[in-house]
This record gives structure tokens, sequence and C-alpha cells, in this order.
């Protein structure tokens, strides 16, 4: 024990002997962690910022429509009610017996046709607004209620709040009027003016370029829905294991519905079975970062082959002097890898304060894309614990082997090198 110890400090003593070298060595760590930590970071947020918002505008962590509406959901009839057409206080009685149930939410979702305006089409969303609002973060680039100018709909007027960006194609502001067309549960057609009372901004182009919201009861009044939802969505405890709850809904509701969990969402899909992809790419990262960190330790020890050959002629093993390099490698990895992890931190911290404007970066194009218009890095302090563990792992794994096979040069031709 008392070897170890003294090879320690001659481990130690040689990173203080030459500064710039340790400097290099920590600096080359530094960098490979700093990458590591922002890509996974960026990965991560991205993943994370669609399934936010999959989940609060297009299918809760579970979502329940009858059969007749799944089938032609494109085109978002009001005319199949789930459990044909039976009033919502029930079934919200018989979802809420669910355990992890946390909130219950009816919503409708139709077409509307838009008369004296040179937007001919939108999608009216109907919501219990208080509640939702209450419940969910719709902005999602600030913890605001989405609106950016007026007040959402009073419950029973015959008012509306449209996206910021639909408004100004439509050359609307607060207080205008948008006359309206659109289908009722009966098939007849149903008019309406409604009068702009708010603009939001919910980061989210499908609905801030084409939505306008209304108060449910409003809604479901004018298209004669009754008592009855067009749309259930739930949210329970745990999202990720929503797939539980939504197994137990289907015993309870019986057949005649679609219930379905968030993952079943094309793009949530999608972009699961894309994984490998980031995966893949991410261990590239890793073997590039890794053969940064092995240049430098391999130059290192190299340059050192002289100061081998001392040790071995002071008597030193070809055992203890393999241990001192990768003690000394194991110091220089974790002091660089904290650093990387330190900046790497701080960038993603920063980074999911202040997003990026992802539209502006890729020329957008992403309306039908559940992505948030701006983007945030996930700070997430595993991924920063994976970091430094990488780097001081690969750090001390790469210089085994140089420093084994410089060691076993005989003392004598060291010197003469």
């Amino acid at each position: 024990m008392n070897n170890f110890f003294s090879l320690v400090t001659i481990a130690r003593r040689n990173i203080l002997r030459n500064k710039r070298r340790s400097a290099l060595c920590i600096t080359a760590t530094a960098i490979a962690v700093f990458f590591m930590i922002f890509m996974q970071s960026w990965i991560v947020g991205m993943i994370y910022s669609m399934n936010d918002i999959v989940r609060t505008f297009d299918t809760g962590d579970i979502s329940i429509v009858s059969a007749e509406f799944e089938a032609r959901n494109e085109s978002y009839p009001a005319q199949f009610p789930v459990s044909d057409g039976r009033a919502f206080s029930d079934l919200e009685g018989a979802v809420r017996g669910v355990g992890g149930v946390k909130a219950v939410f009816p919503r409708i979702l139709v077409f509307a046709t838009l008369q004296d305006s040179t937007v001919k089409h939108a999608l009216l969303w109907g919501i219990d607004i208080e509640k939702e609002t209450a419940f969910h973060n719709f902005d999602k680039t600030s913890n605001g209620n989405g609106l950016v100018e007026g007040r959402y709909p009073e419950s029973g007027a015959n008012e509306c709040a449209v996206g910021i960006k639909l408004a100004k194609k439509m050359n609307v502001k607060i207080g205008d009027r948008i006359p309206l067309k659109t289908v009722s549960a009966q098939f007849s057609d149903k008019m309406w003016n409604p009068v702009v009372t708010g603009i939001f901004d919910f980061d989210y182009l499908k609905y801030d370029n084409g939505v306008i919201i209304v108060q449910l009861d409003r809604l479901t009044r004018l298209l004669t829905l009754g008592e009855a939802a067009q749309q259930i969505f739930i949210y329970v405890d745990n999202y990720k294991e929503s797939a539980v709850s939504a197994a137990a809904l289907e015993n309870i509701l019986g057949s005649g519905n679609v219930i379905r969990d968030w993952h079943d969402n094309y793009f949530v899909a999608l972009m699961d079975k894309s994984m490998f992809i980031y995966a893949l790419l991410y261990i590239v990262f890793i073997v590039v970062a890794s053969f940064l960190i092995v240049n430098t330790m391999i130059m290192i020890i190299h340059e050192r082959i002289k100061e081998i050959g001392m040790m071995g002629s002071l008597g030193m093993t070809r055992f203890e002097i393999t241990l001192v390099f990768f003690l000394e490698a194991l110091l220089l990895s974790a002091f660089g890898a904290l650093a990387g992890c330190a900046t790497g931190g701080i960038a993603s911290f920063v980074m999911s304060l202040f997003p990026l404007d992802f539209n502006a970066l890729l020329g957008g194009g992403f309306e039908e894309i559940p992505f948030s218009g701006t983007l945030r890095m996930k700070f997430d302090w595993f991924i920063l614990v994976q970091g430094f563990l990488l780097g001081v792992v690969i750090s001390a794994i790469c210089t085994i082997i140089p420093s084994a096979k410089s060691a076993f040069v005989e003392p004598v031709e060291a010197l003469r090198r």
C-alpha cells in the first residue's frame, strides 16, 4: 500500500513538473468531454421538445376517440363522438377510476371555412380554456399562457383567439370578427361570426399558423354535440408509463372506442425508430473524441521515453512504470473531464434558458411537424456525469497500451533514444 501511494506521489509530481504538457492533456480531454455533453444535450432537448408538444397539443398522454372518428381522423369529423354520444361526465367518472389519472379534458377539433378572407381554411379548437391553461404550459418559449395580446374567449361568448401567424395572414386584430362556416354533428352547415379577443403564440407552427381557439361549451352548442365529446385527452402521473393506464381504460370502456398512448403518434414513433441513428452518431463522436485523447496521450508518453528508461534504471518494475503513467493519465483526465463537464454544463444550461430559433436556423417548413419554433438544449445532471465518466475512462484506458509498450523498452535503449 505504501508503494502504491509512492507511485501516486510520483504521478502527481510528474503533472506539476511539466505544466505545459499537463495543460495540453487536460485541454484535449476537456474539449472532447465538452462536445460529448453538448451534442447529447442537443439531441435530448430536441426529443424532449417534440414529446412535450405532442402530449400537450396532439395526443395527451392518452387519447380516446370513436372508431368512426379514427377512420376519418384527417377530416376531424364532429359526427362521431366518443362512446356513441355518451355524456362526457359519465365517461370522466369511469376514466378517473383508473389509477394514476391526473386530469381529463374533452376537446373538439374541426375544420372551418373562412369567409371574406384571403385564408380559406382553419381549424377550430374547442377547449375548456380556464382548466387547460391552468394545467398546461401552452407557451413553449416561456411559462406564460401563450397570449401576446388581448385575452382568451369567455365561456358562452361568441369570441375566439387566433394564432399569431394566422392573424397576420388574415390581417385581423383584436375586435375584428371572423365570418366562418363549419359542419355540425348533424351534418348541417353552421355559420358563425366570432369576435377576436386574443392573439396567441404557442411557438408551435401548426397551431400558430392555422388554429382558432374557442370555448368548448360554445363550440359544443354550435356543433350540436349535446353532452358528448369528440375527443377525450387524459394525463397521468407518469407519462412514460401511460401505456399501462391505456390498457386499463380499454377494459373499462369496451369496444367502439380507439384508445391511443402518446407513443403511437407518428412523429414520436418515427423519432423512436430513428434513435439508433442518433446513437450511432453519438458513438462516432465518442470515437473521434477518443482519438483526440489517444493521440495526445501517445505523444506525451513517447516524448518521455528517456524518462521511462531512467525509471527502469533506478529499479522500478515494468508494472510500476505502467501504473505511474496510468495514475498520471487518470489524474489529468479527471481534471480535464471536470473542466469539460463544467463548460458543457454551463453551455447546456444557458442554451436551455435562451433557445435557438429553430425555424430561422433551418429555413422553416415545419408546420406539420411537432417541433417548437425554438430549440432548447436539455440540462441534465445524468448527461454531465456520463460525460465525466466517459472522459476519465477513455483517457485512462488509452494510456495503458502505449505506457505498457514503452515500459518494455530496455533502460539502456530508452536512454539512447
